[in-house]
């Protein structure tokens, strides 16, 4: 744990985590599992959501009540994965704007590009919640934050159910200012880029594609 990296080690998140890593769940399950680990995990990245009160009657009486300050969240997925997220956070906050970043890698350079990049305005008013099952090398990650802040965003948020040491590095190093919020650090990348021991490709397990 640190400013930088929070790992949510609630029993039910790693109960439900290694439901998904386990190679023989099924499509259905795995979508429904990580829509629920989803819900636990924007628990944690919006603990710290600035608040205000208001003025209210309880069926008792008058009270000063918290509710959040400021302009709307706005939640970013990055595509196509991201939505198995998005999804989830969604029944939590179902009045966040929402916006998409769509990257994708250029196989001689190993470099993300951009083909999608459709986000709300005012970036620069709202907490930015990005999402992305995974943090693997952290390039595309990286890609996308870039984008976010030259599109106004201040403060960002980066939740992920898995992260590789190597990605946070990455992160931390070109992102210092934004937290990740993840269900599990695993121990490394393979030589293929994938984490160990992960789950997989989460877009092919969420969606049934190979």
């Amino acid at each position: 744990m640190s400013e930088h990296l929070t790992v949510v080690d609630h029993p039910l998140v790693q109960h439900k985590l290694t439901k998904m890593r386990d190679k023989n769940a099924p499509t259905n399950e795995f979508r429904q599992l990580l829509k629920e680990i989803s819900h636990l995990l924007a628990y944690e990245a919006t603990r710290d959501l600035p608040t205000t009160t208001t003025r209210i009657d309880t069926p008792v009486c008058e009270m000063e009540a918290p509710v959040l300050a400021g302009k709307k969240l706005a939640l970013v997925s990055i595509l196509r994965a991201g939505n198995g997220l998005l999804d989830g956070i969604l029944d939590l906050i179902p009045s966040a704007r929402v916006g998409f970043v769509g990257l994708y890698r250029d196989e001689e350079t190993l470099q993300p590009v951009k083909y999608y990049f459709k986000v709300p305005t005012t970036l620069e008013d709202r907490v930015t919640i990005a999402v992305d099952p995974m943090l693997a090398t952290g390039n595309s990650s990286v890609a996308a934050i870039d984008m976010l802040k030259e599109a106004g965003a201040k403060n960002i948020i980066f939740m992920c159910l898995l992260a590789s040491p190597e990605g946070v590095a990455l992160m931390k190093e070109k992102h210092p200012d934004v937290r990740i919020v993840t269900a599990a650090l695993d121990d490394k990348l393979n030589d293929k880029g994938y984490i160990v021991p992960g789950l997989g490709d989460a877009g092919d397990r969420m969606f049934g594609t190979k």
